[in-house]
């Protein structure tokens, strides 16, 4: 009888302490556990195995400072998922409150975004996250599958028409260049009035529609760029997006909505002055809509 006095008392006991700490002990086992698996992650065909001074590919998931969160996200983006889980480390104490952080940032999700292929790229990402160190990443992306089937058969079709073996990456750029401005007009009705009648900050809507807003030239920009197997990324300020390319061991900006201005005539009109440039140049030109932030694109600071 006493024994079952003793183990009632002692199961008593274990009931009280677990209730009473129970948040520290299941976080316990929770880190303890997560910390032992191991994560994985799978990657789409447009994965750009391409690493920055702002975020760089990474096979770590359990982060332990900040840098590591970011390269956890675009390592995430970059790959194409939808959905993907990670861990903080049980020695990160700050994490969670560095996720929120970033979660709420979105200037710092757009730049990380920026980096990626259009084709994985976002247009709305989520992050859910709880005490126990667990963060969970969903990603709504811009193209369909439909869409991204009907973009590539044309992209493939022109990309043989009008690459031309002989010329150089720059002169083959510039007819790229040329021929998006000569096909398309800038989406005024939907960037003054927001009627949206076409998907103009798309790729398709250059290609088929006729119609860009300059999400739509640059990321219809980027994949010839792509086909060419340039390295290069999208730039972005608080309104305004357009490319950036790596020739000659340098970065030059290409922002082909300024090179297709909306005139008061009416007419349309093909400009280079945006074609090809460095930062100076770029800022010396405009530079309230092209004012990016250096620190995330530290690649693009010229002396």
């Amino acid at each position: 009888m006493k024994k079952i006095l003793v183990t009632c008392g002692l199961l008593f006991i274990f009931v009280g302490v677990f209730l009473i700490r129970k948040n520290d002990i299941t976080s316990y086992l929770n880190k303890y556990l997560n910390s032992n698996k191991v994560i994985s992650i799978e990657k789409n065909e447009y994965y750009r195995d391409y690493d920055f001074n702002f975020v760089q590919n990474t096979d770590n998931f359990y982060p332990k400072n900040y840098q590591d969160i970011l390269n956890i996200y675009y390592t995430v983006i970059n790959s194409g998922n939808n959905s993907f889980t990670f861990y903080c480390s049980s020695k990160y104490k700050d994490c969670i409150r560095d996720v929120k952080a970033l979660a709420n940032s979105q200037d710092t999700l757009s730049d990380i975004n920026n980096y990626v292929h259009p084709y994985n790229g976002f247009s709305h990402i989520e992050s859910e996250y709880n005490s126990l160190g667990k963060v969970t990443i969903q990603i709504t992306h811009n193209y369909t599958s439909e869409d991204i089937n009907k973009i590539n058969n044309k992209v493939n079709e022109l990309y043989l028409e009008l690459y031309n073996n002989s010329l150089s990456i720059e002169d083959n750029i510039k007819i790229f260049h040329d021929y998006i401005i000569n096909n398309s007009r800038y989406d005024s009705a939907r960037s003054d009035s927001k009627i949206k009648n076409y998907k103009s900050d798309i790729a398709y809507g250059p290609l088929f529609e006729g119609y860009a807003l300059c999400g739509g030239y640059t990321d219809l920009m980027q994949l010839f760029l792509e086909k060419m197997h340039v390295k290069n990324i999208r730039v972005s300020s608080d309104n305004h997006i357009w490319n950036v390319v790596f020739i000659n061991n340098k970065w030059f900006h290409l922002d082909l909505t300024w090179d297709d201005p909306v005139a008061s005539d009416g007419n349309d009109y093909l400009e280079y002055n945006y074609f090809l440039i460095d930062t100076n140049r770029l800022l010396e030109l405009e530079n309230t809509q092209h004012n990016f932030n250096l620190d995330h694109y530290s690649e693009l600071k010229t002396a």
